[in-house]
């Protein structure tokens, strides 16, 4: 069979794994760099102008797809579980550091908002909980994964439950009470998708009940340390309760508080934020206002992070903001059939759903606060939101499922070919339609086939 030509038309014929998780991919990428462009005059430094903003981002994007490009092109799967088992470790390391307040002369932590999240690396920032989110869905899967084919690296004489304990749910814990401290939405959010991962994994009833009551005690736990250092301690978990618990009515404050004053400001403060957010979404309509027209990011500070779904429903309507609402269904759909073509490899189908499960989830999640339902979580929109460490972890996680949608195509196309078929080789099958239209012409008769 002649070889099909290429060409520049045939360029993503070429492209190997789902395509439309690489549509998916390509456009969050550019609605990122649209968004930024006429996003919050914050992102401007002194002497900077739009552009310059566009090029960050732009630069940011190409980065992210280097990652992508790089961890797609990796062929074989044992590099991942390398990778997985590494996760764990590698997080624990971040966050201990973090939890730490390490300050050293090339490594630090950063006090952000009246909570520490970042780590500083020779000028360079990392967002822990970013990395972390990522890092524990991949360790997650490669522990359940060899835990149930017997492949761990150590203490292999021990029974399957401690095994469990000691490589699943003890991780799960102590990941999910160190970034307590920095985060409660974090926590809540990298909690539950681990959670879901262990679900997905195979955990029974037992277990699982047994692990709610475990983050459940967890959090009561660094409740209490809260309260007997009468809040000295695990500011965050106060921050948490008075987001969800006190419903104190800032409209009413901020209109009988006279202007100027501390309790203005207060209350100005409070629902600057949300309010504006609620704004935005009502004014872009169905069409939206167009390119740069929106008016609240004068007033939102963080609508290029916290906010920028509700931006962009502002300056391209609900047509835009249905739009991205379908990419990360498109991407939740898709996964799906990637784990059905992963055939019985446990650790790419768990790692596959974890990540578009993440992915998605924390979508959906930004989605909810912007349009003003439940608390402020800080959860920022994947792919889009103005952040470098989101954006190359992000990145990282697109990278592997393409790089496994990639080996499930090329284990579908090797076990077509092996395949014995049905009804004969072609050549076979074309003998006998020749037979058959020599019959119905009369060139042959019944007993040439013994009839």
């Amino acid at each position: 069979m002649a070889t099909r030509k290429k060409t520049f038309w045939t360029f993503a014929d070429r492209f190997e794994g789902d395509k439309v998780v690489w549509i998916i991919l390509l456009m969050l990428c550019l609605l990122s760099i649209v968004c930024m462009f006429s996003s919050s005059s914050r992102l401007l430094d002194d002497g900077m102008s739009r552009l310059d903003i566009v090029k960050e981002q732009f630069f940011t994007v190409l980065a992210g797809l280097a990652v992508v490009i790089f961890l797609y092109n990796v062929k074989n799967i044992k590099w991942f579980r390398i990778a997985g088992a590494l996760g764990f470790p590698f997080s624990l390391l971040l966050l201990v550091l973090l939890d730490a307040r390490v300050h050293l002369p090339f490594l630090r932590a950063i006090e952000l908002n009246g909570a520490y999240r970042i780590l500083l690396v020779e000028g360079i920032q990392i967002h822990v909980f970013e990395v972390v989110k990522v890092a524990m869905v991949i360790y997650l899967a490669w522990a359940i994964d060899a835990q149930k084919r017997g492949a761990l690296p150590f203490l292999k004489n021990i029974g399957g439950e401690w095994q469990k304990i000691l490589f699943i749910y003890l991780p799960f814990i102590l990941t999910f009470v160190l970034i307590l401290p920095g985060s409660n939405s974090s926590a809540l959010f990298i909690g539950l998708v681990m959670y879901i991962v262990i679900l997905l994994g195979g955990g029974n009833m037992r277990d699982m009940l047994i692990l709610a009551a475990a983050g459940v005690a967890a959090l009561m736990l660094c409740f209490g340390v809260y309260k007997l250092s009468d809040g000295k301690y695990l500011q965050r978990i106060g921050t948490g309760i008075s987001r969800v618990f006190e419903h104190e009515d800032w409209e009413q404050k901020l209109l009988d508080s006279r202007k100027g004053t501390l309790e203005y400001q207060e209350a100005l403060d409070a629902i600057r934020q949300p309010y504006a957010a609620r704004i935005a979404v009502h004014e872009g309509g169905l069409k939206g206002k167009g390119p740069g027209q929106s008016t609240q990011r004068y007033v939102v500070p963080d609508i290029s992070e916290d906010y920028i779904y509700s931006f962009i429903i502002e300056e391209y309507g609900l047509l835009g903001g249905i739009l991205v609402i379908m990419l990360y269904l498109s991407l939740l759909s898709r996964g799906s059939i990637i784990v059905r073509n992963c055939g019985k490899d446990n650790f790419a189908k768990i790692t596959v759903a974890g990540l578009c499960i993440l992915i998605s989830g924390q979508a959906f999640l930004h989605m909810f606060v912007n349009a003003d339902i439940g608390p402020m979580t800080g959860q920022t929109l994947p792919l889009i939101s103005h952040g470098t460490s989101a954006f190359l972890c992000f990145s990282a996680a697109f990278g592997i499922i393409l790089s496994f949608s990639r080996m499930a195509a090329r284990r579908i196309e090797k076990e077509t070919r092996e395949a014995v078929p049905l009804s004969g080789t072609r050549d076979d099958v074309r003998d006998r339609l020749d037979d058959l239209d020599e019959y119905e012409s009369g060139k042959s008769s019944e007993n040439d086939y013994g009839i």
